[in-house]
């Protein structure tokens, strides 16, 4: 079995199309971990945290690939 190349087009679209489903992950993971606090610490407003730190994660994460991704076509 091949291994797929660095510069295959599909390869690149599999990397690439993993942030549109990061960003929404993280984000969902943080509103429900918040609405689950709130739940057991009886509070309601921990969700808004939640939701506020999945979307920096989501984000930094973002980032973290995409400057992985220009170090890496800039090495080549």
């Amino acid at each position: 079995m091949t291994k797929p190349s660095e510069k295959d087009p599909l390869v690149s679209l599999a990397r690439y199309s993993e942030i549109g489903f990061m960003i929404p992950a993280a984000i969902l993971l943080g509103f429900f971990l918040g609405k689950l606090a709130d739940y057991w610490l009886h509070t309601k407003w921990l969700y808004l945290v939640g939701l506020l730190f999945g979307a920096v994660v989501g984000f930094w994460q973002m980032i973290r690939m995409a400057l992985g991704a220009f170090r890496k076509d800039a090495n080549e």
